[in-house]
């Protein structure tokens, strides 16, 4: 079974996929993936939001719980939703806790910055491994102006830089770059004796994580940075139009489909 131990004494990359749903983490785990992420991506990915900022803290504990039932050695981190943290320390302990106590994560991920710092240290002190978060955060969407890269001048770079530094002073057990130039990447994964897992963050990270509906091609549309290693959404299409053809059509059911009992009177 993976640990946030196992992450950092990793020889080989580190691998990430998200899932939402027990089938799909079976999927995943069942395919050597070392970490799965209940990402708040589900907002865009399963539940039909425009952000991942109306995702709840519920929404994300009830998949948790499905993906770590569907799950036997990959390390389950949870995403903690929009104002889940960060705004009182001491509930965003007890929601972190939650997620640990209640939905059988082994982790959680904090999109990090500034405020978030003493957050992940308390939270390493009672027990809770905090995976941070930089660069690209989504749910900073409204700050940021839109989901562009981010650390590309001399000073937003030496800041992430900064910021890592402290998080993985602070206790946290690996950190995901999101969006940000591969160089930077690059020196921050030199700096840190924790593992970083890049998401349009370039080769030179410890691993590499991306959305389980890009990945397989399953979306309609996926990020630049990401590369589509199936066509999923054309298998289903496929899949469902040949049922509904089937069914119009009267071949299914077939009489292999069905049974009949013998022993039955008659009925009508």
């Amino acid at each position: 079974m993976t640990t946030t131990r196992g992450l950092r004494d990793a020889d080989a990359p580190i691998t990430m996929l998200t899932a939402y749903d027990a089938p799909t983490a079976t999927i995943v785990d069942e395919a050597g993936i070392d970490v799965v992420l209940v990402g708040d991506s589900m907002g865009n990915a399963a539940l039909g939001y425009d952000s991942t900022l109306p995702v709840t803290f519920d929404e994300v504990a009830s998949r948790t719980a499905a993906v770590a039932r569907g799950t036997e050695d990959a390390l389950v981190v949870a995403d903690m939703p929009f104002l889940s943290f960060g705004v009182d320390e001491a509930e965003s302990v007890r929601n972190a806790g939650r997620l640990l106590k209640e939905a059988n994560a082994d982790a959680v991920k904090i999109e990090s910055g500034p405020h978030t710092v003493s957050t992940t240290r308390r939270m390493a002190e009672v027990g809770i491994p905090v995976m941070a978060h930089l660069g690209l955060t989504p749910q900073h969407v409204n700050r940021l102006g839109g989901y562009t890269r981010q650390g590309t001048d001399q000073d937003a770079a030496e800041e992430i830089i900064d910021l890592a530094g402290a998080h993985a002073d602070a206790g946290a057990f690996a950190l995901v770059l999101e969006h940000v130039p591969a160089n930077l990447a690059g020196a921050v994964t030199e700096a840190l004796d924790i593992p970083t897992i890049g998401i349009g963050a370039g080769p030179d990270c410890d691993g590499q994580v991306l959305v389980i509906n890009d990945a397989v091609g399953l979306g309609e549309w996926s990020p630049p940075f990401a590369k589509q290693f199936g066509d999923v959404r054309g298998e289903m299409v496929d899949a469902v139009e040949a049922y509904r053809e089937a069914v119009t059509s009267g071949e299914f059911p077939a009489e292999e489909h069905s049974h009949v009992e013998e022993e039955l009177g008659d009925l009508y």
